[in-house]
């Protein structure tokens, strides 16, 4: 008996292998971006966006407003700051990735004054030392290595991504307050407070997308690609070449 429920195991590991392993080979294939084609998975895409929107409208925002409007600012400032102190980690560590050691040098300084000086993170002292923030993911030092950014993706709760940067998000996640935590319940309480208090930074700018853009999906979408290729190049993005046009006939050759 015992070897039957073992053997069942077996086959439901290997069928959910297997169906993880078709998940990805159809997003690697559907997943190659052209000018003619820019978003390949937008029937996809859109049904996440209107999954992720509902979401937010009927949950997310809610309490994002209802957090704003009893916490007192220093506290929503304090738990950004100390988000942040781990972002700052996760940015000098692709920083010396990608080679730029003089900006890496500056960010290990920003995290130990921070956290030092700073109570953990608690407080930002850095910045009025001239330590500025840099943000840098390894989705972007994948970039600068040469990785194309794939497709654009959209994925349940997580939102906007492409191909390369949907590789990245384990790495990036694991610069986060919950790898202090010691329990799941812990973990979940600090994942949802950042959530929140995220959320709350950005309730004005969602208000304001909503009002102007015709096709919020769309909005979304290029204004994501656009940051994300920006930040790549850190702030200069190469011109795009024109579209080969096929010369013209030579009728001397006829």
């Amino acid at each position: 008996m015992s070897h039957d429920r073992q053997s069942l195991a077996g086959r439901a590991r290997v069928r959910s292998r297997a169906v993880v392993g078709a998940l990805f080979l159809a997003l690697t294939v559907s997943g190659c971006a052209t000018r003619q084609n820019p978003d390949p998975l937008e029937s996809w895409n859109r049904k996440v966006f209107a999954f992720n929107d509902g979401l937010d409208r009927r949950v997310v925002r809610p309490v994002a407003q209802a957090y704003k409007a009893v916490t007192p600012e220093f506290f929503r400032i304090g738990v950004s700051n100390f988000v942040g102190n781990f972002k700052d980690m996760l940015s000098t560590t692709n920083l010396f990735l990608q080679g730029r050691f003089a900006d890496g040098t500056m960010g290990v300084m920003r995290v130990g004054v921070n956290t030092t000086f700073g109570l953990a993170g608690l407080l930002d002292v850095a910045t009025p030392m001239r330590l500025y923030r840099q943000d840098e993911d390894f989705g972007q030092t994948l970039g600068s290595w040469g990785v194309a950014p794939g497709a654009y993706i959209v994925w349940p709760f997580f939102g906007s991504s492409t191909l390369r940067d949907s590789f990245a998000m384990p790495a990036d996640m694991y610069f986060s307050p919950t790898t202090v935590m010691h329990n799941a319940a812990s973990e979940n309480r600090v994942r949802v407070l950042n959530v929140v208090n995220l959320r709350s930074n950005y309730l004005d700018a969602s208000n304001l997308m909503l009002d102007v853009a015709l096709d919020p999906y769309a909005f979304v979408r290029d204004a994501y690609l656009q940051r994300r290729q920006s930040l790549v190049y850190n702030g200069d993005p190469p011109e795009e070449d024109d579209e080969e046009v096929p010369p013209a006939e030579d009728p001397s050759r006829e």
